[in-house]
């Protein structure tokens, strides 16, 4: 069955209210390196950005 147009806007609106949005820049060509690193450990690069965060958070609590 198809991805429907209500299905797309009710996943949207889900994701509107469940999840805050944060944008980065990187310089030119970090961004695929970024990605194949991140597949390399079988992540996706919303996965291990989040990871990263977590990790540098939880440190930073340590100290």
């Amino acid at each position: 069955m198809a991805y429907s147009e209500v299905q797309k806007e009710a996943t949207a609106r889900y994701n509107k209210k469940a999840y805050d949005r944060i944008s980065i820049v990187v310089p030119k060509g970090k961004r695929q390196v970024i990605a194949d690193f991140a597949k390399r450990q079988g992540k996706s690069v919303n996965r291990f950005i989040n990871d990263a965060i977590d990790i540098q958070m939880a440190e930073s609590q340590q100290k």
